[in-house]
C-alpha cells in the first residue's frame, strides 16, 4: 500500500526539493502567523536559557521548528544556505513574538561554512545547547537516472552535513550534554521507487543518529531523529506536489486520513531539545499519521 500510494504521487507529480536551488520563498504574514499558532503548543519557558542551531531553516518544517523553539524560549540561529530574505523573515517572526534569534548563511557541506556557523553562533549567544540538521535535498527519479553528481550532492548535504555539524557541536556542548535532533524521513525506513538515492540518505541518518547516542552519551549529550511523513509546508505547496489528486490519495491511505502539517512536526522538536525527555536518547520518532503501520 505504501509503495503504491508513493507511486501515485510519482506518477502525478515529480518534483526537485532542492536545498541550494529552490529555497521557495514564502510570506513574513506567514511566518508571524505560525509563529503565533505555535505560542499557544508549547511552554514559552520550556528552553529559557538554551541556545539552538536550525540548518536549512529558511522555510518549511526547519522554519516551523526554529519558530518553535524561540516560542518555547531558546535563543535561535536560523541557518539557511541562499535564502537570505527567508532566514530574516524567520528571524524577525521570532523576535516579534518575543524571542532572540539571528540568520546566519552557511552551507552545511562545506567544513568551513560549518566552523564559521558555529563562531558566529557562539559570538552572538556564547553557549549551545541543541542542534537540528534540517537542511536536505530531495529529488525524485529513477534509480538508473544516479548520477556521480546526484549522488554526492545528496549525500554531501544529507549526510556529510549532519556528520560536519554534530562534530562542530560536540565541541561546544558543555558540562551538561545537549541534544542533537536529526530530520529523517518515513522513506529511511521504507524505501520506495523513485526516491531510492534520498532514502539512502536518510538511512544513514538514522543509523548515524543510533551509532552517536551510545558515542555521545558518556557526555550526556542525547542524540535522536523525527522521520515525518506527507506534510505540507509552502515549498511542497508551491511545487504542486500534492495536486491532481495526490494529496487526497496519499491522505486517504493515511489511517488518521490527512496529510502532515509544520505544526505536528516542531512540537516534537520542543520536546526533544527539552529536558523533558533527558531519558531519550537514539530513537527515531515516526510522525506519519500511522500510515507506516498501516502498511
Amino acid at each position: 500500500m505504501f509503495t503504491r500510494c508513493f507511486k501515485t504521487l510519482f506518477s502525478i507529480r515529480s518534483i526537485n526539493r532542492d536545498f541550494h536551488t529552490r529555497e521557495v520563498q514564502f510570506t513574513a504574514m506567514d511566518v508571524r502567523g505560525y509563529g503565533s499558532r505555535i505560542k499557544t503548543m508549547v511552554n514559552m519557558s520550556r528552553l529559557s536559557n538554551k541556545v539552538a542551531i536550525v540548518t536549512g531553516a529558511s522555510k518549511g518544517i526547519g522554519a516551523g521548528i526554529a519558530a518553535a523553539l524561540g516560542a518555547a524560549g531558546a535563543r535561535v540561529a536560523v541557518n539557511y544556505s541562499s535564502d537570505r530574505e527567508g532566514a530574516e523573515r524567520v528571524t524577525q517572526a521570532i523576535r516579534d513574538n518575543g524571542g532572540e534569534a539571528i540568520a546566519v548563511g552557511a552551507d552545511v557541506s562545506k567544513a568551513a561554512d560549518v566552523a564559521r556557523l558555529f563562531k558566529e553562533v557562539d559570538s552572538a549567544f556564547g553557549k549551545l545547547d541543541v542542534l537540528v540538521n534540517n537542511a536536505g535535498v530531495f529529488r525524485f527519479g529513477a534509480f538508473a537516472e544516479i548520477t556521480e553528481e546526484s549522488f554526492h550532492l545528496h549525500y554531501n548535504i544529507n549526510v556529510l552535513g549532519a556528520i560536519l555539524t554534530v562534530q562542530e557541536a560536540s565541541k561546544r556542548f558543555g558540562a551538561d550534554g545537549g541534544s542533537v535532533i536529526n530530520l529523517s524521513s518515513i522513506v529511511g525506513s521504507h524505501p520506495v521507487a523513485g526516491a531510492l538515492l534520498y532514502a539512502s540518505t536518510k538511512g544513514a541518518i538514522e543509523t548515524l543518529t543510533r551509532g552517536l547516542a551510545i558515542e555521545l552519551a558518556p557526555r550526556k549529550i542525547r542524540v535522536n531523529a523525527i522521520a515525518p511523513g506527507h506534510t505540507e509546508t509552502e515549498g511542497n505547496v508551491a511545487a504542486g506536489t500534492f495536486e491532481g489528486g495526490a494529496g487526497a490519495v496519499l491522505a486517504g491511505k493515511t489511517p488518521l486520513g490527512r496529510l502532515g502539517r509544520v505544526s505536528d512536526i516542531a512540537p516534537l522538536a520542543v520536546f526533544l531539545a527539552s529536558d523533558e525527555s533527558a531519558w531519550i536518547t537514539g530513537e527515531v520518532i515516526r510522525a506519519a499519521g500511522g500510515l507506516v503501520v498501516a502498511t
